[in-house]
């Protein structure tokens, strides 16, 4: 694009020096920095604006193939169970004229015992091992541990 060295520079450089004069030029250095700075921020915000409104489109026509697709689904969704209810309807008029069917239940209620909370392992076993098998609170525990009183 330019072709801007060093020497190039160092010479707009002196005569920015020399018309400007060595007061101004850092005031004016600064100026021109921040004027760059927001023209650079102009620049991003406007290509970031554009990659927004092409990502849009990108979403709106992916969203367009999607529906498109959703809609075959359901159409094929819609034919399958209207062929499965023309054959329901035929088989049942075709059962109308025989004997029905009778329908026993093997359904038995589960017998819950949450009220017993019979464990896998028998009481004796429990007991000849030393496993607790109530809970004891604090207080209990060192009154049942406590050495007895000496006389």
């Amino acid at each position: 694009m330019f072709d801007i060295g060093v020497t190039k520079l160092a010479i707009v450089g002196g005569i920015a020096l020399i018309v400007i004069g060595p007061e101004k030029l850092p005031g004016l250095a600064r100026t021109f920095g921040t004027m760059l700075g927001r023209a650079r921020r102009y620049v991003a915000d406007v290509k970031e604006e554009v990659n927004r409104s092409m990502d849009l489109d990108e979403l709106r026509k992916a969203q367009a193939s999607l529906q498109d697709a959703a809609q075959a689904v359901q159409s094929s969704i819609d034919q399958s169970t209207a062929a499965i209810e023309n054959s329901i309807a035929q088989a049942s008029a075709q059962d109308a004229n025989s004997e029905p069917v009778p329908y026993y239940s093997f359904y038995r209620p589960v017998k819950k015992r949450w009220r017993s909370k019979i464990g896998a392992t028998p009481k004796w076993y429990k007991a000849r091992n030393g496993v607790r098998t109530r809970a004891l609170s604090g207080a209990a525990r060192v009154a049942r541990f406590r050495p007895p009183k000496a006389l």
